[in-house]
């Protein structure tokens, strides 16, 4: 990201700095209000259930988002001791993605509104750029938090559509490699191998997919 200020295009810089705080802050939202939802108040206890970005947003996962576009807020904390069902992991981590989801639903059907209806503002080209932007976002950490690797919300998830012993054998070995398996990813898709193309593809996907106005 912050090549973009070096090449001078501080409009999107800021945009897209906008857009990951909020996004981080609701994706964390949704964690900690699903847990508290499946009997859990740790989150709660410590602040955590609010939209303030203060609570969530890691001060070294911003700057590395800002210096090499790869970053991360504060994981909200559960008790799984506290949980009242069996189901509760898997919507727990599901409500990251999905608060980025409602997200990017809200902002490109609102910006459809104010086209179809002629609002001036919607004809402003830095509108444009912000509501793309805060869509395709919001897309991409949906997207990304869902590969079933390392800390991700994925790896909480694949395991309820898994049988028992597989299931066992796969949180065994994310829980060894997991972690490196995602920082690997990372770094190859830093040498220039276009590893998370299906993710930004599939970010292209969706605006389309989601857009009814």
């Amino acid at each position: 990201m912050i090549q973009l200020l070096l090449d001078g295009q501080t409009l999107t810089f800021v945009v897209l700095l906008f857009t990951i705080v909020i996004s981080l802050s609701c994706h964390e939202f949704g964690h900690a209000w699903s847990a508290k939802l499946y009997g859990d108040n740790t989150a709660e206890q410590l602040g955590r259930l609010t939209f303030n970005p203060l609570a969530h947003i890691d001060p070294i996962g911003l700057l590395m988002i800002i210096g090499v576009s790869f970053g991360w807020a504060k994981p909200v904390p559960t008790n799984p001791n506290n949980f009242s069902s069996f189901w509760a992991s898997l919507v727990i981590a599901a409500a990251g993605p999905l608060a980025n989801l409602i997200l990017a639903f809200i902002a490109i059907n609102f910006y459809g509104l104010a086209v179809s209806n002629g609002y001036e503002f919607a004809q402003s080209e830095s509108v444009q750029i912000f509501f793309f932007w805060f869509t395709y976002i919001n897309l991409l950490l949906m997207l990304f938090n869902l590969i079933p690797l390392g800390p991700l919300d994925g790896h909480y998830i694949l395991p309820y559509f898994l049988p028992r012993r597989v299931s066992a054998i796969y949180r065994d070995l994310n829980q060894r490699y997991g972690g490196f398996a995602i920082l690997a990813l990372v770094i190859i898709s830093y040498a220039g191998l276009p590893v998370f193309g299906a993710l930004r593809e599939g970010a292209q996907w969706f605006i389309g997919a989601l857009r009814i106005i």
